[in-house]
């Protein structure tokens, strides 16, 4: 079964971003909330007491009006800025405790425990540290494999005897069998809606039953992934921990308007935005890119008004991170594309055919291009320094009626002086 020497935690923050809303608003504390995704639409996060009162993951905002009007539940529009300061904040503590780290969602994170001398007091010092720094409660649980800590994380937000950890590796062979035979595998890492129903239709449905599944036919039916996870559950690790992550091959910035879009000037002052941010993702990985793609669309939804969804890719001469560069041919297909009469809701931008900016391929036609590396250096300072778009390419960010509905967002707490709270 599991090799218990073997000690891999994962420490999830608990209802990540309403937590981080209450760290700054604790009067906020047993009021029933919710975290809104772009443009207000759907339910991204909850507290316990709206999750109590029937709120659903996902659930679109405008068909809980009435429970919210009800039971006086509180809705804020994500605050990404925010969010991401808490998550940094949160990996760096995890970070002092192992060297052996895998940051894997912004609210979490397996650490590698193995050798700890007293590994349950260091793992409720690590929640009560996280706590005590940054207000954030979080669940630490531990297995020999990643599926399984992420498993052992399930339970101990679900027990409250746990107290917040949870270790499986603690437990007897038979007493892991009972508690895998209790747990749905749709609790599985990896395992969807869809996948349960697979699973369901070859008489599996608990944790156990995919466990101690036939392991040629798991694999014949569902294919090495799900071979892999069951071995995983096994205790044999298959899925190592990643110190690094592998540079992007491609880079896709879009957004949904918070109002829809009739003129092109509008448009060209998003796709003006999206085009900074993409670039700049690729520089902080040293990388250019050779293939450019602009995409409309419309609102599907609205049967009522006419659809219109285009989409053109380009290859560029020589590949380029240069923002400049990059915003002249978005500018260029964003006219061609371009027809009236139409409400666009979403556009984007992808840059694809990704490679380290060490490679150069040159062209026998065109003369070779040199980047303005200094440039594009001095704006990424700045904007790091600053915050992102204190230094803009063309118009990005001159025009309002596209950009995302936040009528709910609260402050920016940690990343903005504005909104430091004041004591």
């Amino acid at each position: 079964m599991a090799n218990s020497e073997r000690q891999l935690a994962l420490v999830d923050c608990n209802n990540f971003y309403v937590s981080c809303e209450r760290v700054f608003r604790p009067d906020l504390a047993r009021t029933p909330m919710v975290v809104l995704s772009n443009n207000d639409g759907c339910v991204v996060s909850r507290s316990n007491e709206a999750k109590a009162l029937g709120i659903g993951m996902g659930q679109p905002w405008f068909e809980c009006q009435d429970l919210a009007h009800q039971h006086g539940i509180l809705a804020l529009s994500s605050n990404y800025a925010l969010y991401a300061d808490m998550s940094n904040r949160v990996m760096q503590i995890l970070g002092t405790y192992s060297p052996e780290v895998e940051v894997y969602s912004i609210d979490e994170c397996f650490v590698d425990l193995t050798g700890q001398a007293q590994l349950k007091a260091t793992s409720y010092a690590m929640r009560e540290r996280v706590f005590k720094w940054t207000g954030l409660p979080v669940c630490v649980g531990i297995g020999a494999t990643k599926t399984l800590a992420k498993l052992a994380n399930h339970v101990a937000k679900k027990h409250p005897r746990s107290q917040g950890v949870f270790n499986l590796n603690d437990l007897t062979a038979a007493q892991q069998q009972r508690l895998f035979e209790r747990i749905e595998v749709s609790e599985v890492w990896g395992v969807g809606r869809k996948l349960t129903q697979r699973l369901a239709a070859h008489g599996i449905h608990t944790v156990y039953d995919l466990q101690t599944a036939h392991t040629a036919t798991l694999r014949a039916e569902f294919g090495v992934v799900m071979e892999r996870t069951q071995r995983e559950l096994q205790g044999v690790a298959c899925i190592e921990l990643q110190d690094a992550h592998a540079d992007k091959q491609q880079i896709i910035c879009s957004r949904s308007f918070g109002q829809p879009v009739v003129s092109l000037a509008v448009l060209k002052d998003a796709l003006s935005v999206f085009t900074a941010n993409a670039a700049q993702k690729l520089r902080a990985q040293n990388s250019q890119a050779a293939w450019v793609q602009v995409f409309l669309r419309t609102n599907r939804f609205r049967r009522d008004q006419a659809q219109y969804n285009p989409s053109m890719s380009v290859p560029l001469v020589q590949a380029t991170n240069d923002s400049l560069v990059l915003n002249r041919w978005v500018d260029h297909v964003a006219g061609l594309l371009w027809k009236d009469g139409y409400s666009y809701k979403k556009a984007g931008v992808v840059l694809s055919d990704i490679s380290p900016t060490r490679v150069q391929q040159m062209d026998w036609l065109e003369p070779q291009k040199t980047a303005d590396v200094q440039l594009m250096k001095t704006i990424d300072t700045l904007n790091q320094r600053f915050g992102r778009g204190c230094l803009k390419i063309s118009t990005g960010g001159l025009h309002t009626q596209w950009q995302m509905k936040q009528e709910r967002k609260s402050q920016s707490y940690t990343t903005d002086w504005h909104g430091v709270p004041c004591v």
